[in-house]
């Protein structure tokens, strides 16, 4: 009684790229009178036409005539898209000084050294200005998802760089990643406890360095493993 109601999520899962109902769940900050903290850590330089995440992609960014919206908490890595490493929050001023004041790993960590916080600087401005990446990163998701969804009819939608494909059982998904690094693709076996059990996957990121060449023979590799797994329980 009398403590803030916080709501806290990610803004893209990790596992399986889809994003938040973001809108929905400020409505849900709303009606209880709490706080939405958005970790973006997957969705920063990705989503939105300039880069700005999950809340440009929803329509959420503030504006001069329209402020943002004051009971979001918004947070992100600058480790992924934008190259380099740290992290940033951003909200209401009173709540990002109270997190100053408060977060004992804040208050004891190194600050940024000067050439990792100028070429952070240079990474926003470039994912702010360079709109043709995010066009061939969509490019390649939409070419990578739509060639094997045919394939793994479980394969979870994701309009992100992260894409999911459902094996099912451990030792599977294990041979599967290790015969993709035989052939060079560096894919990731996710197992439980990181997913439920039963679910476990490749785990592919996508990246506006990638060209459709590297796409389509990581495509290609994938449909073959397949075929030589075809005998065994590779899905669910």
């Amino acid at each position: 009684k009398g403590a803030r109601v916080v709501i806290a999520t990610d803004a893209v899962f990790s596992m399986d790229g889809d994003v938040a109902l973001v809108p929905e769940l400020l409505a849900l900050a709303e009606q209880y009178d709490a706080l939405l903290v958005l970790d973006d850590a997957h969705g920063f330089g990705v989503l939105g036409y300039r880069g700005r995440g999950v809340l440009e992609h929803f329509n959420l960014i503030g504006s001069a005539t329209k402020p943002a919206n004051q009971r979001i908490v918004y947070m992100a890595t600058l480790g992924k898209a934008a190259g380099g490493y740290g992290a940033f929050v951003a909200g209401n001023e009173d709540i990002v000084d109270w997190i100053m004041q408060s977060a004992r790993t804040y208050l004891f960590s190194t600050a940024t050294p000067p050439a990792i916080a100028a070429g952070c600087i240079a990474a926003l401005d470039i994912m702010s200005e360079d709109h043709e990446r995010r066009r061939h990163l969509r490019t390649l998701i939409d070419f990578f998802s739509d060639s094997l969804k045919l394939q793994f009819a479980n394969m979870p939608f994701s309009q992100t760089a992260i894409q999911p494909i459902i094996i099912g059982d451990n030792a599977t998904t294990l041979q599967f990643a290790e015969l993709l690094r035989e052939r060079h693709f560096l894919v990731p076996a996710i197992r439980p406890p990181t997913v439920p059990q039963g679910t476990s996957r490749l785990r592919v990121s996508l990246s506006s360095n990638h060209v459709a060449d590297d796409v389509f023979d990581l495509i290609t590799a994938i449909t073959d493993i397949e075929v030589t797994l075809m005998g065994k329980p590779s899905r669910p």
